[in-house]
């Protein structure tokens, strides 16, 4: 689990393609010298266990699905990436709840200066913004960041100094791609309430309880 808050930058100096998986070799640009072989990174929002630690370089392998899911397999030696290592009880929650799960790939249609921050727009497919909520909260390339605004297949958010300091997110242009993460806690909710139903879009269900209802809420002691 992470909070969202990139701790700092990476660089690709290696790249190993394995049949369908890669190994990736990222030196970070901070001191992570507390990181162990089996500990999690998220890499630009994708949870990834170090395998391998040699001369403060960190060797990470990627699956074919994780490859599929995100933009990962688009790397290239030298490219930068958002680094952040797993939460740890106790720590501060500064940003909002991330998994490191990458629910899909989105693409930087606008890239606009105001005054000192950047807005971007992501377009996104409309099973992705069915999570979204204006100033609800989102992971881009593993970054938290508040929701302005959404439409039926993009949302935009802002880029603040520090941000832009502290990540890749500025590097990006339009036609830019992007991983995105939606709010764990949406999927959840959504889960309940369409227990023997279908989401748009989706698949059927396989599940016999009953979804949220009134009769059932008043059995748990949450009506008059």
């Amino acid at each position: 689990m992470f909070t969202g808050l990139v701790e700092g930058i990476g660089t690709i100096v290696g790249i190993s393609r394995m049949g369908g998986d890669v190994r990736l070799t990222v030196r970070p640009g901070f001191p992570m010298d507390d990181c162990r072989i089996g500990d999690s990174v998220s890499v630009n929002g994708a949870c990834l266990t170090v395998t391998d630690i040699a001369a403060r370089v960190l060797g990470m392998d990627v699956s074919a699905e994780t490859l599929r899911c995100t933009t990962l397999g688009r790397l290239k030696t030298g490219d930068t990436v958002n680094l952040e290592r797993a939460l740890r009880l106790g720590d501060r929650l500064g940003g909002h709840l991330v998994a490191g799960h990458v629910d899909g790939i989105g693409t930087i249609r606008a890239r606009d200066r105001r005054e000192r921050s950047w807005l971007l727009r992501v377009a996104v497919d409309a099973l992705l913004t069915a999570y979204m909520i204006d100033k609800g909260s989102v992971a881009v390339d593993g970054v938290s960041l508040t929701i302005n605004r959404t439409g039926p297949d993009f949302f935009e958010c802002n880029i603040i100094p520090q941000t832009g300091r502290e990540t890749v997110l500025l590097e990006r242009r339009i036609g830019d791609l992007v991983n995105i993460e939606t709010d764990l806690i949406g999927k959840y909710v959504e889960k309940f309430f369409l227990r023997g139903k279908t989401a748009p879009g989706r698949e059927p269900r396989d599940e016999k309880r009953p979804g949220i209802t009134l009769e059932m809420l008043y059995q748990n002691g949450f009506g008059d």
